[in-house]
């Protein structure tokens, strides 16, 4: 059994899995906020670097990015790239508390507010169903674990993908400072395939499977 990082200390009570990942989650982006501007900046370049010509998709793929807020890695570098490559871009938008959908990232479309603080295409874009997901995290484990924002839009989305018979892969985005040594994981969560970060592509399982 995998030891969690500030996992239950002698005379203490018993921590569920969600309170050690909101301690995780905290910890991890307070690190994440801490990193100097510049230091963000160029490790944002380094995945387009790591990354761009590596993940493996078909022309004409639909990649889901994000637009980056707070203190999140900027992947449009990342996104620039693969959409040379032929790769057809979408953001996710929130709904409501309960869904994301995808909408089709078009050069030129106007972006407009799209819950939590994200930009992404309006109503007219066309919805899509992503092939590989672009996901940004609190944090992660060597075994492609992860810690989402707490909302777990991206797992449903995932979830009502597979209920379709569609096998996303899903590619975590972070920086080095928010990996830990296990995620208290639950039946519920989503594997990653793979991470990037400023220090490479790492691949968790063979890409197309489920996680």
């Amino acid at each position: 059994m995998a030891v969690w990082e500030g996992q239950d200390q002698p005379g203490m009570g018993r921590v569920t899995p969600k309170e050690q990942k909101a301690e995780l989650r905290n910890r991890k982006l307070a690190l994440r906020d801490a990193m100097p501007v510049q230091e963000r900046i160029e490790a944002s370049l380094a995945m387009a670097e790591h990354a761009g010509d590596i993940i493996a998709f078909e022309p004409g793929a639909v990649i889901s990015g994000f637009s980056p807020i707070r203190s999140e890695a900027d992947i449009r570098p990342l996104m620039a790239r693969l959409a040379e490559r032929g790769a057809r871009l979408c953001l996710p938008v929130v709904l409501d508390r309960e869904r994301i959908i995808f909408r089709e990232l078009l050069r030129g479309a106007p972006l407009v507010k799209t819950g939590f603080g994200t930009t992404g295409p309006g109503p007219e874009a066309e919805e899509l169903d992503p092939e590989i997901l672009l996901v940004p995290l609190s944090a992660f484990d060597a075994g492609g674990h992860r810690i989402g924002y707490g909302a777990g839009h991206y797992d449903r989305a995932i979830g009502r993908l597979r209920a379709k018979g569609l096998t996303p892969r899903l590619i975590g985005i972070a920086f080095d400072c928010q990996e830990v040594s296990a995620v208290p994981a639950e039946a519920h969560d989503v594997a990653l395939d793979a991470i990037l970060t400023e220090t490479g592509f790492r691949i968790f399982k063979e890409q197309g499977g489920q996680g």
